[in-house]
């Protein structure tokens, strides 16, 4: 598969904000964003998703969301492509998506939680380097963290080399390369029955928020269930997992994980559902050393 690398994002570049998955109910932060990134020096593009809603989702159908998704990879104007936020409804348009259309008009495209689903599905379809990174409504809209913006801004530049837990704790130690390939694990494990697993050496990075540990138990079971997986994944990246009920039923569930897979296992990454928050290039090829919590960028993920 040919790997596609986007442009860096550069000052004056215009940025579109892109609802293709939960409702927004505060329409005024659509605004706040706009001009946040306005102050920033970025021109703005707003969906037309972002105004309107269909029960618990954005836009007034699944037509209209891919639609929306479609006209901002095709807009040459637009040279990022920011999501609204998460929450549910991109499972829902993964089978109406031509392909095609991103292959030919590949671009920045960013988010997280539920557009987990599209970031692995554009790598799969296409070969997409994607961003794993904070998003317009929960994170730039109101009570900006100088962190996540610097984290956001100086990886869609091409500015970093390596991602470093805050607080490392290691499960099990040892070093490994992969892509760097993952994201929220309830959206991933929704997309079990689906070929969704890329071929090469994976180095898989989770994060979740207010899952029980065992459901998380029993999400992490389901995908090691899938032979490829097993066979792909070389190391595990834990960010944070939000709220949960039980730390340690978490250490412990962690803990053996990392012996059935014998394979290097950290914690204490800023891949999260908090605040601050690590933007993640997705498919980069990298090198992780569980005992220090370092991430090596091995390539340029943007051109």
């Amino acid at each position: 598969m040919t790997i596609i690398k986007p442009e860096k994002l550069k000052k004056g570049d215009t940025i579109g904000i892109l609802a293709v998955s939960g409702r927004i109910k505060e329409i005024e932060n659509i605004e706040k964003v706009k001009k946040f990134l306005e102050e920033e020096g970025y021109n703005v593009k707003i969906s037309d998703t972002c105004y309107s809603s269909h029960r618990y989702m954005a836009g007034n159908c699944d037509d209209e969301c891919i639609k929306e998704f479609h006209k901002f990879f095709l807009d040459k104007s637009i040279d990022a492509i920011l999501c609204a936020r998460g929450g549910y409804g991109t499972l829902r348009l993964i089978n109406k998506i031509d392909w095609n259309i991103i292959k030919d008009n590949p671009k920045i495209f960013a988010g997280y939680s539920d557009i987990t689903i599209l970031l692995a599905m554009m790598y799969k379809k296409c070969g997409l380097m994607t961003f794993h990174s904070a998003m317009a409504n929960g994170d730039f809209a109101v009570n900006i963290e100088e962190y996540t913006k610097n984290s956001f801004f100086n990886v869609l530049e091409g500015k970093i080399d390596k991602i470093k837990a805050e607080n490392v704790k290691t499960y099990k130690e040892g070093e490994a390369e992969g892509i760097l390939w993952g994201g929220n694990l309830s959206s991933l494990v929704s997309l079990c029955g689906i070929d969704f697993i890329p071929d090469e050496d994976i180095i898989l990075f989770l994060e979740d928020l207010n899952e029980p540990v065992y459901k998380i138990d029993k999400m992490l079971t389901q995908l090691f269930n899938i032979d490829k997986l097993k066979q792909n994944v070389k190391g595990i990246v834990l960010g944070e997992f939000k709220d949960i009920d039980n730390t340690d039923w978490f250490d412990s569930l962690i803990e053996e994980f990392s012996l059935k897979l014998n394979i290097p296992i950290s914690s204490g990454f800023k891949i999260t559902h908090n605040k601050v928050k690590d933007t993640v290039p997705y498919g980069v090829k990298v090198t992780y050393n569980a005992l220090k919590g370092e991430i090596k960028i091995k390539e340029k993920y943007i051109k």
